[in-house]
């Protein structure tokens, strides 16, 4: 199938060949024929690449429509679709893009990102990493939360590495991006509705059947609508150790919107009782945040604490990247900082072989 896309379609994208070639272009955004931007190592910055018309690049876009079986027309002005190689793009039509046919291609990195590059990149510390390893390993679900191109699939996946080799593991995509190296993976990919509007698969369709398929973890690459409610009983009801992405800009945000996707799975249940199953179910929320440098970092490592008397959520934060400055090259300076809290699964992990010492939460 790669191949046939080489020979069929590239050859209507020459004028964005270059960058889809380049390993340090992590996305490429034509906003109408003529504009071009590119993210490069973590900045976006424009190009001087056009296509010659309106035209060229609306072939460019039925082209990649009839090779993905996609449906993209004026009753149908926006795609979604997997590239061979893995890569994600959307498009929209004009009028609905009032700048002309507006692309997004978010390409698919070829090597996964491991918590080592975390630690290289300064992403997070081995203070972190020592607690996030104790996290996965004594079973506890974790929700990576962040906004968009903050890095959370990649963190995600670097997380998933750290789950023993002997699990039976079950992923969950909307489009496929994790690449996990256990031996006993299963990976599952929702499929949108034929041009006939037929044959929709969705996350939560896959996430009933996988409750049949005897899973030790289940991981969704991002919770999106009502499969919210159906990982959340399922996370209370033996699957620990979970995990999954959701699109929040702080740890108490990330509970919230799990609250309102909750929703969206339409059955009848009092606000507290959602409420008490989420703070039930996730237990860890790894915040993770895209700065002004174009770094990509973890902001937080949050525990999920019970509701309070009112019903409200309540997180605590035990680790915490705090910003020193900008140096010469206005590159973020900072280190990663213990809040002196401390989990509240220590002693739990002090009767397991994943002890941590008191001293990694520093003095408090």
């Amino acid at each position: 199938m790669q191949q046939q896309f080489n020979t069929t379609v590239r050859s209507f994208l020459t004028p964005i060949l270059p960058y889809l070639d380049d390993p340090d272009v992590s996305e490429i955004m034509i906003n109408n024929h003529e504009e071009i931007w590119i993210e490069r190592s973590g900045r976006v910055q424009p190009t001087e690449a056009h296509f010659d018309s309106s035209d060229a690049l609306m072939s460019a876009v039925n082209n990649i429509s009839q090779f993905v079986q996609r449906r993209i027309d004026d009753a149908h002005p926006t795609m979604d679709a997997r590239l061979p190689d893995g890569s994600r793009i959307h498009v929209i039509l004009p009028p609905c893009a009032r700048k002309g046919i507006c692309i997004s291609i978010r390409k698919f990195a070829k090597e996964a990102l491991t918590t080592e590059r975390l630690l290289s990149f300064g992403s997070l510390d081995q203070s972190c990493l020592t607690l996030i390893q104790t996290a996965v390993a004594l079973k506890k679900n974790i929700m990576v939360s962040g906004g968009t191109g903050s890095g959370k699939t990649s963190l995600l996946n670097a997380l998933s590495s750290l789950i023993a080799n002997s699990e039976r593991i079950v992923v969950i995509e909307d489009s496929a991006e994790l690449q996990l190296q256990q031996d006993h993976v299963l990976l599952l990919e929702a499929r949108m509705a034929d041009r006939f509007g037929k044959g929709a698969v969705t996350i939560r369709d896959l996430l009933h059947s996988t409750l049949r398929l005897r899973p030790d973890r289940i991981i969704i690459g991002e919770i999106r609508g009502g499969e919210a409610l159906d990982l959340l009983q399922a996370m209370n009801t033996g699957h620990g150790g979970s995990m999954g992405t959701i699109h929040a800009n702080t740890p108490m945000d990330a509970l919230s919107r799990l609250e309102t996707l909750a929703l969206y799975a339409g059955v009848d249940l009092p606000l507290r009782v959602i409420r008490a199953q989420v703070a039930a179910a996730i237990e860890l929320v790894v915040q993770t945040a895209r700065y002004s440098d174009g770094s990509r970092k973890i902001s937080h490592i949050s525990e999920v604490l019970p509701l309070d008397g009112d019903g409200n959520y309540q997180t605590a934060d035990i680790f915490y990247y705090k910003r020193e400055g900008i140096d010469a090259h206005q590159r973020i300076l900072g280190h990663h900082e213990a809040t002196g809290l401390r989990p509240s699964f220590l002693a739990e992990a002090a009767q397991s072989e994943h002890a941590l010492p008191a001293s990694l939460f520093g003095n408090g």
